[in-house]
């Protein structure tokens, strides 16, 4: 039991890896929060974390509702050991079809949504607490129409490197996990009809150097290597799980 006597929140956690993530936290011994925003979800992500799990509806871009849920936090676990700040959003926007609503879709949710959830966070983080921040291989490299995503993911790259300077004296350690292609729901929210996703599959696939899109709970068994104590002397780093795309 890797998390045994833990608490953690995870952001955008009802679906994709934030929930694979949920599961394997629960199965190692924490007890878990999860946030989302679809609650027609919810009452099935309850039924898979159980009866401990707390499920709440909230909106990262809310500087209010993340505060709410830091309050609740508080109440019902007295502290938080790890904070998995995952919500994010995927959009295709190639350069000449961006306009101001796209860009602040994609701002809104992965870098002011990272920036509040942290802040929000921070009168419950322990001393010792483990932070992960979801960012992207895109980060390192550049994809064809996903600028804006990718220039986020970066923004989330460094808020790990500058928060892991400013939280030393609470030994409170933050890191990054940077998924590759992911098969989660969110490719279906990229604008394409189900044939096209498919067809970027296929052909996404055949760019990876270990000929497969990933699997959550692929990333979900690196951001439980960051949450655990046997990551304890890593700190502002970013842990590509990407299947060697950005490396090879």
């Amino acid at each position: 039991m890797r998390l045994s006597g833990k608490t953690a929140l995870i952001t955008g956690g009802t679906s994709g890896i934030g929930l694979a993530t949920a599961k394997l936290f629960v199965k190692e011994g924490a007890r878990v929060a999860v946030t989302g925003r679809d609650e027609s979800r919810f009452a099935d992500v309850q039924a898979e974390l159980g009866d401990e799990a707390l499920v709440l509806s909230a909106d990262v871009r809310s500087i209010d509702a993340m505060q709410a849920v830091s309050a609740r936090i508080q109440q019902a676990f007295g502290g938080l050991d790890i904070l998995f700040a995952n919500a994010g959003y995927v959009i295709a926007t190639p350069l000449p079809a961006i306009d101001v609503r796209q860009y602040d879709d994609v701002m809104d949710v992965s870098v002011k949504g990272v920036v509040f959830t942290m802040q929000a966070a921070l009168p419950v983080l322990r001393e010792g607490a483990s932070v992960i921040l979801t960012t992207s291989f895109i980060d390192q490299t550049g994809k064809h129409g996903l600028s804006l995503v990718a220039a986020a993911k970066a923004a989330a790259r460094s808020l790990a490197r500058s928060w892991s300077y400013e939280l030393l004296d609470r030994k409170i350690r933050v890191n990054a996990v940077a998924p590759g292609g992911i098969e989660t729901p969110l490719l279906g929210k990229l604008g394409l009809s189900e044939a096209e996703v498919e067809d970027f599959k296929t052909q996404f696939a055949s760019t990876v150097p270990l000929g497969r899109m990933g699997r959550p709970e692929e990333i979900a068994a690196a951001v439980l290597y960051l949450a655990s104590d046997e990551s304890r002397y890593v700190v502002g780093t970013e842990l590509v799980v990407d299947g060697g795309c950005s490396q090879l």
